[in-house]
């Protein structure tokens, strides 16, 4: 499996594999990063892409300093199961 990387010029962070990219695209503002929506191919459907896609992406925005809004419902999901990144919360 790939590991998440942020794609700086996509504005997304994202998981290849296979020739299927997943990604979360983002707008910053200051230090406030906006998660606007997530996409995973069927490929990958049910097998957790998603989740460890927005993880990484969490992980990336803790270790910027940054806060987060998430646009995406996915990604507020995520956040509202996953306590420990309740304080990234813009």
């Amino acid at each position: 499996m790939s590991d998440v990387h942020n794609n700086n010029e996509h504005s997304s962070y994202e998981i290849v594999q296979d020739g299927h990219t997943a990604y979360a695209a983002y707008q910053i503002d200051g230090d406030t990063i906006t998660l606007t929506h997530t996409v995973v191919p069927d490929a990958f459907r049910g097998q957790g892409i998603g989740s460890k896609l927005v993880e990484g992406a969490l992980g990336d925005v803790r270790s910027r300093g940054l806060k987060v809004a998430p646009q995406c419902s996915f990604v507020a999901a995520y956040i509202a199961r996953h306590p420990e990144w309740k304080d990234l919360l813009a």
